[in-house]
């Protein structure tokens, strides 16, 4: 086998890294490639379930004695503490690699300081290979270790005219079975869906993951979390059916805003102390305007469909714009056609101070 540079092996790494996306929760999503001391790939490995072997632990694993005098490339620090598994840097260490080049260091004061020990051991680190493309790759993690809370995507339906349902109501359905498909796939990869009270007595939404043509449900399902201020959530509503766990968030358990409702740094930080490293934001639209409102927002992801309703409910409500200078500008990283409809991808600018 040739031998690849350091950067294409972290390319690699970043990959492999993605393999883990929606099975790593609450831990981060970590590639691995290891190069012998001629520079062949020797072992690879990425983490693909929380308590299961690091990424590090597997490429050891592939590579054997190889690993010596070689190097490590990874996409975040190794891990420096004991929890399910051992710290990766002290395997590193015994396998007697003499290089570590690392993407992104480790923001999490628990696990961080596998360079330092690295480097105390003799080994060569080197950080910030490709770090921008391994941050955008584990952008959820990284994000709620650093503020300690979840990554918020808010996620709608519309209309080309903006509109969530039609005049009287009924909004089945407004996007194709195609794009239906695509947003239960973008709930197998976070931690807790999140609900307004109001879309439950709405609509009664389930909001499993699940596999739309033969009704089956995906093996791990998100937190089921319904935002109800009052606890008006029904008894026999179908969030509560059983069919992944559920969490009425009231406004007696989370606390109150200034408006009397749940308050939601509050329950974005509770969510973040149960495991919850990314939401997913479903509805309704005064839901999503509060968030928006609060800079809660983190990611867009609009499904527009080629119709016009005219009237009807809007997908947004008050989102704290009450002129043209307020508004909440978006960065748009991605338009893809997903069946009929377009997926439109964004990015909220932050606001100067």
């Amino acid at each position: 086998m040739a031998s690849v540079s350091v950067d294409e092996a972290m390319r690699h790494a970043i990959a492999l890294a993605a393999r883990g996306l929606g099975t790593t929760s609450p831990n981060p999503l970590v590639g691995c490639v290891l190069l012998d001391a001629a520079g062949e790939i020797v072992g690879e490995g990425f983490h693909a379930y929380a308590g299961g072997p690091h990424a590090e632990i597997v490429a050891l694993a592939q590579a054997g004695k190889r690993a010596r005098g070689g190097t490590a490339v990874v996409t975040l620090e190794p891990r420096d503490h004991t929890g399910r598994t051992g710290p990766c840097s002290h395997a590193l260490i015994a396998a007697g690699v003499a290089r570590v080049v690392v993407a992104v260091p480790d923001p999490n004061p628990i696990a961080s300081g596998g360079a330092a020990t690295l480097r105390a051991a003799g080994i060569e680190v080197e950080i910030g290979v490709r770090v921008g493309e391994a941050e955008a790759g584990n952008i959820a993690w990284l994000t709620s270790m650093r503020r300690g809370w979840p990554y918020v995507i808010w996620k709608y339906a519309a209309t080309l005219d903006g509109r969530s349902a039609a005049a009287d109501g009924t909004s089945m359905w407004i996007t194709s079975e195609a794009a239906r498909i695509d947003v239960h796939a973008l709930r197998g990869t976070v931690d807790a869906v999140i609900a307004g009270v109001g879309t439950v007595l709405a609509d009664d939404p389930r909001l499993t993951a699940r596999n739309l043509r033969d009704g089956t449900l995906a093996i791990r399902q998100p937190l089921r979390v319904v935002v109800d201020s009052s606890g008006r959530t029904p008894a026999d509503a179908r969030v509560r059916d059983g069919a992944a766990r559920t969490w009425i968030a009231t406004a007696t358990e989370v606390g109150a805003g200034p408006d009397g409702r749940v308050d939601l740094p509050a329950l974005l930080a509770e969510l973040h102390h149960r495991g919850v490293r990314a939401a997913l934001l479903e509805g309704g639209p005064r839901l999503a305007g509060a968030f928006l409102a609060a800079g809660l927002v983190d990611k867009v992801v609009g499904y527009v469909a080629p119709k016009l309703l005219g009237a009807g409910p809007t997908a947004l409500l008050d989102a704290g714009v009450t002129t043209i200078a307020d508004v909440i500008d978006l960065e748009l990283t991605d338009v893809t056609q997903v069946g009929p409809d377009l997926r439109i991808t964004a990015l909220p600018r932050k606001r100067e101070a």
